[in-house]
């Protein structure tokens, strides 16, 4: 319950990250959220509690855990597929509906399953003999958690893989940023107090990750530059009252003729020349 109740009175506070789209349909919130948290509810009055509000109204029978409640729409029913996965600690659980449902049912908020389905808990953990104060114990939860903690779980899950990853490279636009930062704060339960400050530090690490990744990206690009030009000031050199090609005769001759170019042999001078020739052409492109 703990769990749960940490998720479902701080939803509020992320309402203004959430949004809201079209107006949402009460009775279909409550029909995908029942679809995994009241099963076999006619037989079970407390089964929301047992399902989706305190292990302290007991297990309800572990084969309704992962089957789908009989008599509901499947357009807004949670499926017996994702029902295998679903968690089966009731605050878990409880997180893991309401986000499906959200997806599932246009227009809907974490605000609106705070209003809508946390009364029909109380009244089933009522019915289940649990009567305490949702406040009480969303108090208790909040102080298990201090700050480093929640900075701690949600930058460790913003930065992962799937999500921004480690430098922030898949959040570069801020409603990517804003969607994981979403996600990870929902995820954190407990956190909510903190979540304006962790927000404020993540954004300027991003944007200092984002900013250094620029960074590196123009100084390559200017060592190539600067080592282009360097060559062809290096070239441009060369053809300066023809350096290069001389140069190119004198090494010629002392390593590839036998007589390293003698004016007794002007052959080999001449030879030397017409391998050196390629100079000439490359220079009259430089001009």
């Amino acid at each position: 319950m703990i769990k749960k109740l940490a998720f479902t009175l701080f939803l509020g506070a992320l309402v203004p990250i959430l949004g809201h789209a079209a107006t949402c349909s009460r009775a279909n919130l409550i029909r995908c959220l029942d679809s995994a948290c009241a099963i076999n509810m006619s037989s079970n009055p407390a089964a929301r509690c047992q399902y989706c509000g305190t292990a302290d109204a007991g297990e309800p029978n572990d084969a309704g855990m992962r089957a789908v409640s009989v008599g509901t729409s499947s357009k807004y029913t949670i499926s017996a597929r994702d029902l295998k996965s679903a968690p089966t600690d009731p605050g878990e659980r409880y997180v893991w509906a309401s986000n499906k449902c959200i997806a599932m049912v246009d227009g809907c908020t974490a605000e609106n399953i705070s209003d809508t389905y946390d009364p029909l808990i109380e009244q089933s953990c009522t019915a289940a003999g649990i009567s305490a104060q949702m406040l009480v114990l969303f108090e208790n939860a909040r102080k298990t958690k201090t700050s480093a903690t929640c900075k701690s779980e949600i930058t460790a899950c913003i930065t992962g893989n799937a999500k921004c990853t480690p430098g922030y490279s898949a959040c570069a636009e801020d409603a990517d940023f804003d969607k994981f930062f979403s996600e990870c704060s929902i995820a954190a339960h407990g956190c909510d107090e903190y979540l304006a400050d962790i927000r404020t530090n993540l954004t300027k690490s991003r944007d200092t990750a984002i900013k250094n990744a620029e960074n590196a990206i123009l100084e390559i690009v200017q060592s190539y530059r600067d080592s282009r030009d360097k060559r062809l000031n290096a070239i441009t050199q060369s053809c300066n009252n023809n350096a290069g090609r001389d140069a190119c005769i004198v090494s010629i001759c002392n390593r590839s003729m036998p007589n390293q170019c003698d004016a007794a042999y002007p052959s080999e001078k001449s030879m030397a020349t017409q391998l050196c020739k390629f100079y000439d052409v490359a220079c009259s492109t430089l001009k």
